[in-house]
């Protein structure tokens, strides 16, 4: 298949080589260029580097965009607008709002091209494993359309209902990760302050109830003191940004959506942007040394 993949960077450039490694030609594009060439440093040699972002859209069959966030999608899809043709498959992996992702939809159906938004959940191993959680909003048909693909990306992808569906089951999703990752840290500095070994606390409690992907993957991270991006501060922060937008919307109330919000925004200030979100743990330290 003709792919065209717009956002090379922590999560985009493993997963457009994950299809061009099942057979399907991808012609990239990033705006660091460098970015999008260093992919051949990874065998990508067969991987075409567009131009610009309608060079990558041209021709394309599908179009994948995965980008930071709403202003930098919203500044693709005017770019790429007037290179798309009537047929072509437009499909949003980035998290970004809801209703923009809609007005999106509505303003490219009208010229015969179907879009989905299709945010991920998993981190850049999940991307480099093919081992994604994929939530898609948009026409049922396109994400049956988008499936093929969607199976080289993810262990799982769910059809969530129509546009902007996605990206709030996946807001919902960081409200999970971040509270839990919140848990972890905390299960893990209590364990080290009463004098016990905070690896063979992960094993014992990772076994029952307590157990969690933030614990089993993140939790010996913290332990090590090893804050090496999987996904930025910066990221998470700008997630929860999103769902704070969304909650007051539609006017729910969540305290620990608030205080996570808080906890990384602290983190951010410790100089942590660019750390994974594991470096929230760092402000439990920081607590414990002003105590």
């Amino acid at each position: 298949m003709e792919i065209g993949w717009i956002g090379t960077g922590i999560m985009g450039a493993p997963m457009a080589l994950r299809l061009l490694r099942a057979g399907n030609r991808v012609r990239v594009f990033n705006r660091t260029p460098e970015k999008a060439r260093a992919l051949a440093t990874d065998g990508a040699h067969d991987l075409v580097v567009a131009a610009d972002a309608p060079a990558a859209v041209l021709g394309a069959e599908v179009v994948f965009i995965m980008v930071p966030d709403t202003p930098d999608v919203e500044a693709t899809v005017a770019k790429i607008e007037p290179a798309l043709k009537a047929g072509q498959l437009v499909i949003d992996m980035s998290t970004i709002s809801p209703r923009a992702e809609q007005t999106i939809a509505a303003r490219l159906k009208q010229v015969g091209v179907d879009y989905l938004d299709a945010p991920v959940s998993g981190g850049d191993v999940g991307a480099k494993e093919g081992t994604l959680t994929i939530m898609a909003g948009g026409d049922e048909a396109a994400f049956e359309r988008a499936r093929p693909l969607f199976e080289h990306l993810g262990r799982r992808a769910t059809y969530m209902g129509p546009s902007g569906a996605g990206q709030m089951t996946k807001l919902a999703n960081q409200i999970a990760v971040a509270v839990t990752l919140e848990a972890a840290s905390e299960a893990i500095k209590f364990a080290k302050a009463g004098g016990l070994d905070p690896s063979r606390v992960i094993e014992a409690i990772g076994a029952g109830a307590a157990g969690s992907w933030q614990l089993a993957n993140l939790g010996p991270k913290i332990i090590a003191g090893d804050y090496r991006p999987g996904f930025f501060i910066k990221l998470i922060r700008k997630d929860l940004r999103l769902v704070t937008e969304a909650a007051r919307e539609s006017k729910a109330a969540l305290p620990g959506l608030a205080m996570m919000s808080s906890m990384f925004n602290s983190a951010a200030a410790l100089g942590h942007d660019l750390d994974g979100t594991q470096a929230v743990a760092s402000v439990l330290d920081r607590l414990l040394d002003v105590k």
